[in-house]
């Protein structure tokens, strides 16, 4: 139970900080491009409790960190009025590309924090367990590059879907917005099949490698700093 408690204390203000910070980017990219539908409805604050989606902050992150699955969560949408934007169409792939990117900066702010431990990951072959600090810095990194590749998948409603929609061509884009429906439908069978079946690795086999890759590139940053 104290281990478990442990890792919800590291995760939930890591999962917190990387999705109000993900949705505020989208109100203020839009704000900045032409619509203040976020800023009039006071969605612009830092304060979790604006943004907080009982089901997708609480319940989910919990249900899957309790079941051992990769964790991701989401919080209630920004607002976003397309015909609001200067330019509706590369606008709202502007806005949809604000959250991943917030993430991923994020990610290096942490991975900047993470290597300023250097003495500690330089020995960190002779420690049998990091400090709660590098801990946490080190999940607040993973949250963030899965947040932010998890949302560039070319599913809707996820942001990936927005930018694939404004490269698309003309002709092609109220095809792909038919597909809109079965992405809900798709979303909520990929956290069924996660919480449910994390044996499968769903998520391991897909947006994992990705995952992988990127951390990596973050942990060098760290390491470089390190020394």
């Amino acid at each position: 139970m104290s281990d478990t408690l442990t890792f919800a204390l590291l995760l939930i203000p890591s999962l917190i900080v990387a999705i109000v910070f993900h949705e505020v980017a989208h109100g203020y990219a839009a704000l900045l491009l032409g619509d203040p539908t976020a800023q009039e409805q006071k969605r612009l604050s830092l304060n979790p409790i604006r943004h907080v989606d009982p089901v997708g902050t609480l319940l989910v992150p919990g249900g899957l960190a309790l079941a051992g699955a990769p964790v991701f969560g989401w919080a209630k949408p920004v607002p976003v009025q397309p015909w609001r934007l200067s330019n509706p169409r590369y606008g709202m792939m502007a806005v949809a590309a604000a959250g991943p990117g917030t993430n991923f900066v994020l990610a290096l702010i942490g991975a900047i924090v993470l290597g300023l431990f250097g003495a500690e990951l330089n020995a960190g072959a002779n420690l049998e367990e990091p400090s709660l600090l590098v801990q946490g810095v080190f999940y607040f990194i993973l949250i963030n590059v899965f947040l932010g590749l998890f949302n560039l998948l070319p599913i809707p409603p996820f942001d990936g879907s927005h930018i694939l929609e404004g490269l698309l061509p003309r002709s092609l884009v109220p095809y792909y917005a038919k597909l809109r429906p079965f992405g809900f439908v798709l979303f909520f069978g990929l956290v069924a099949v996660t919480w449910f079946a994390p044996q499968w690795g769903v998520l391991e086999n897909t947006v994992g490698p990705a995952v992988e890759w990127t951390m990596q590139k973050y942990l060098s940053v760290s390491g470089a700093i390190s020394g």
